[in-house]
């Protein structure tokens, strides 16, 4: 791992963003914090960071749609990916009990994975933000009572929030991919990618897709995500992001020049190690 690296996320300190890119770098991550995942891809552009850390899928809300659009509209290339088991806790300022909440602010993913909860305290208001760990740090440092954040046990500690309930998320196997991403630059040597991000563009045309996949099964790929963009250019007609994994490059190879002879549009997002953890 690179020395001094600048490595930009979505949120602030003690959000799951900033645990990911702990995790992932270690010793020596100077970390930049962005208010979107729109900042985020420019500081990339800006050269103000190396890489980035940015969520792509949720086991309980799926795929992050809008970050597909930023990696391949902005030509970022997929150099790594992370799982990362989420926990969403309710904290507030120390004394405060459930009785005493009007409100629980945080981003909408984490609303959306937690709804289940609220249906017991129908007097809260969910009220959603851009990030969870910066609704826990606004929460501490303007002494806001009444009103909860939802998210990590890192937060709660670094804001010296009180958690009110543990682990709130209505599906307890939670968990988030995370891709690290980078401009195009470096790539990963050929001996260690076992994983690829594509995309492909398809003529209109019976069987085109299901054509597509018998050459990915028939070259003995595992496909292990499939997500359709409608191409807004070409109303009716659609770009699919998928994700493979393979224990032989030799045969990745073959896909890939057979699926770009059969695609009108064929693009790799990233060629990587995939770690199982």
């Amino acid at each position: 791992m690179k020395e001094n690296i600048r490595v930009a996320i979505q949120g602030v300190k003690g959000s799951f963003h900033h645990a990911v890119a702990q995790s992932h770098y270690g010793e020596g991550l100077t970390l930049v914090e962005c208010e979107t995942f729109d900042a985020t891809v420019n500081t990339l552009l800006e050269d103000k960071a190396n890489q980035a850390v940015m969520a792509i899928e949720n086991s309980i809300a799926g795929s992050i749609i809008p970050n597909y659009a930023l990696i391949d509209q902005n030509e970022l290339q997929i150099v790594g990916e992370y799982a990362l088991s989420i926990h969403h806790n309710l904290m507030v300022l120390p004394g405060q009990t459930l009785a005493d909440l009007k409100e629980v602010h945080s981003h909408p993913m984490a609303l959306l994975q937690c709804k289940d909860f609220f249906k017991d305290y129908p007097h809260i208001r969910l009220v959603e933000a851009e990030d969870t760990a910066d609704e826990a740090r606004r929460i501490s440092e303007n002494k806001i009572s009444g009103t909860a954040a939802i998210a990590s046990i890192a937060a709660s500690g670094l804001y010296n929030l009180e958690v009110l309930a543990s682990s709130i998320q209505t599906i307890k196997n939670n968990v988030t991919r995370f891709v690290i991403v980078q401009k195009k630059g470096d790539e990963v040597p050929q001996e260690h990618i076992n994983k690829a991000a594509l995309k492909f563009t398809l003529d209109h045309q019976r069987g085109s897709l299901a054509a597509v996949l018998n050459v990915m099964s028939d070259c003995q790929l595992n496909l292990t995500k499939i997500q359709s963009l409608p191409v807004i250019e070409t109303p009716g007609k659609y770009a699919f992001f998928v994700d493979v994994t393979f224990d032989e490059l030799e045969f990745y190879d073959k896909a890939r020049k057979l699926i770009t002879i059969m695609a009108s549009h064929f693009k790799i997002l990233g060629e990587y190690a995939q770690h199982i953890r």
